[in-house]
């Protein structure tokens, strides 16, 4: 059974994260340098992690097959109705926005982060708005 408490704070945690990403984030390309394309990228990458979180969480709570890769956790949600196949596919594209922050695969480049800052966030949201009213559906059912 889905741990109520813990699925609510990394909601709001992710929720925090959007905003301080928002917040970070200039209207344009060319102010996106220096510590300001530092802060978002972090952001960015914690809000993608806490998505991975999530997504792990609820598969070892409701005991389904384990994920081999982050990539493949959200491919399980999909499999159990938790989140569409709309939002699987965005979330692949920021783990490997994920991967290049945590990893520094050939440098960040701003363009693309700049992006995701800009145009990516409501799909971080559709997964959160997905997956709460999926659990909120399975705690109804406790309930009854």
């Amino acid at each position: 059974m889905v741990d109520l408490n813990v699925v609510s704070e990394r909601l709001k945690q992710l929720s925090l994260r959007i905003a301080k990403v928002r917040e970070l984030c200039p209207a344009g390309l060319k102010g996106l340098t220096g510590d300001a394309l530092d802060l978002v990228s972090f952001n960015l990458f914690l809000a993608v992690q806490i998505c991975v979180d999530l997504a792990t969480h609820l598969i070892s709570d409701e005991s389904w097959e384990p994920a081999a890769t982050n990539r493949e956790a959200f491919e399980r949600l999909e499999e159990r109705g938790v989140i569409s196949h709309e939002t699987v596919r965005v979330l692949r594209q920021a783990i490997g926005l994920r991967n290049i922050v945590a990893h520094g695969y050939g440098g960040i480049d701003p363009a693309q982060i700049h992006a995701a800052a800009t145009t990516g966030l409501p799909d971080l949201e559709r997964f959160a708005a997905e997956l709460s009213a999926w659990v909120e559906g399975r705690s109804g059912d406790a309930d009854a």
